[in-house]
């Protein structure tokens, strides 16, 4: 049987190394074997160099250009700047070919789309592309009779639970966990207090920063409500969250006649990206085992809105739709770039987006030029936002 193609787009963050492990162990354990065509980094042309040398692919890319001279001698096809993703889509994806999007941020919905209109398999990473154009990304899907595979812990966890449903008429709601991050136990006074190593220190997984910060914020489960609700065609009553700090659980589907399917394991992200790579088929895996012998068990907590509002913001996303799913995911990605920066406390990430929905009217999006001018707008309104607040 021929390998699979597979374009990885982010494959030097957290995702994409952990396909490329899950490439590795399905060809010695002798499941789907996968020809790696593409990988796309944004910086870090040193490691996309070592993956280069190790798994033999067609082309490279890397956003940020300036690292591009430490892969030009590879022999291969190198794709440089901010449309380097865009070529490489457009120049070597082929119709059922698997696009495993793990870009980080907006920066991931263009690359998406394109792979989607040139026939590609998504296996989607990158929450922020159906935030920002829902939309748009699943009449796409629909238009083209495409597949997207959920890479999200909670997401793929949604989708294996809906399978012992007929459809989302039996569904009564769904609900993704979180683990509550660094500030669970947190009063709010001393979450004002909250230091960039603070919310870095995440009890449960192993992120990048952006996405890390995301977690402390909770704002990167409120990303993720929207996505399911475009994922799973839920509005914003069917779908929840609940806090729970052991990260085994990672998503429940309550049918209407009360039966609750749940699915668990250790929190490691190689079972989903497997999932995504062999689906419909499972095979040997990878991952982490569940040790039943050490299980003690399995808290769950309602969420503190007061000290957590994300995910009423993300309710609200739900309800308005429009471009204010842009103006969440843009207003978002300033805050926390600032905070990283030491220029705005923990808790005005959150206040900032609150603002930004607020004080930005919900537009009709039907292209990516819509989605891109309400991206620009919340940027800029965050940006002046930040600097109010910097002083």
């Amino acid at each position: 049987m021929s390998a699979r193609r597979i374009i990885i787009l982010g494959s030097t963050g957290s995702i994409g190394t952990n396909t490329l492990r899950v490439i590795e162990h399905l060809a010695e354990a002798g499941g789907p074997r996968y020809e790696v065509v593409a990988l796309v980094a944004g910086r870090n042309a040193s490691l996309l160099a070592e993956q280069a040398e190790r798994h033999r692919p067609r082309a490279l890319g890397l956003v940020d250009g300036d690292g591009a001279a430490a892969i030009s001698r590879s022999g291969r096809a190198v794709h440089a700047g901010p449309d380097a993703a865009i070529e490489i889509i457009e120049r070597f994806v082929e119709p059922g070919d698997v696009v495993m999007g793990a870009m980080v941020g907006a920066a991931g919905l263009e690359p998406t789309l394109a792979a989607i209109r040139r026939g590609a398999t998504i296996a989607l990473a990158n929450k922020e592309t159906l935030v920002a154009a829902g939309e748009i990304v699943m009449a796409e899907v629909a238009a083209r009779g495409g597949t997207i595979l959920p890479v999200d812990s909670e997401h793929s966890a949604l989708f294996q639970c809906l399978l012992a449903g007929h459809g989302s008429q039996e569904v009564r709601r769904v609900v993704l966990t979180a683990s509550g991050g660094p500030f669970r136990t947190w009063p709010a006074a001393r979450l004002r207090e909250a230091t960039i190593a603070d919310a870095l220190a995440h009890p449960t997984w192993r992120m990048g920063r952006k996405v890390t910060i995301d977690s402390a914020s909770l704002m990167n489960k409120a990303l993720e409500l929207v996505e399911a609700r475009w994922l799973f065609g839920l509005g914003a009553d069917r779908i929840e969250a609940i806090v729970h700090p052991q990260s085994i659980v990672h998503g429940l589907a309550e049918f209407v006649d009360g039966s609750v399917i749940a699915q668990l394991s250790p929190p490691d992200m190689k079972l989903p990206i497997q999932l995504a790579l062999t689906w419909p088929d499972r095979v040997e895996g990878c991952a982490d085992r569940l040790d039943w012998t050490r299980l003690r068990g399995l808290e769950f907590e309602q969420v503190d809105h007061d000290r957590f509002p994300a995910l009423r913001l993300a309710a609200e996303v739900i309800r308005r739709g429009g471009s204010s799913g842009a103006v969440l995911n843009a207003a978002n990605e300033v805050a926390v770039e600032a905070f990283l920066a030491g220029t705005i406390p923990f808790l005005a990430i959150t206040d900032l987006v609150a603002e930004a929905l607020a004080g930005l009217p919900t537009r009709t999006v039907r292209t990516l030029a819509e989605v891109a001018a309400a991206d620009q707008e919340a940027r800029e309104f965050a940006s002046d936002r930040v600097a109010a607040i910097s002083g």
